[in-house]
């Protein structure tokens, strides 16, 4: 996978979860057209590894 392609991907949810926030019902449409199946699967195993990863920091 090519890294600036992640980026890029990760710098347009976070400008629209921004927008989301300015207007709302505007960010919303635009954050469901820009979701796609590989972009959901990626964000939940990054959410999944992250957890992992404080969880075992926390009992150590």
């Amino acid at each position: 996978m090519d890294s600036g392609r992640l980026g890029d991907m990760l710098v347009g949810a976070a400008g629209n979860v921004a927008g989301t926030v300015v207007d709302p019902r505007k960010g919303l449409g635009q954050l469901r057209s820009a979701v796609s199946g590989r972009a959901l699967v990626t964000v939940a195993a990054g959410l999944v590894v992250g957890f992992l990863v404080a969880r075992s920091r926390r009992r150590a």
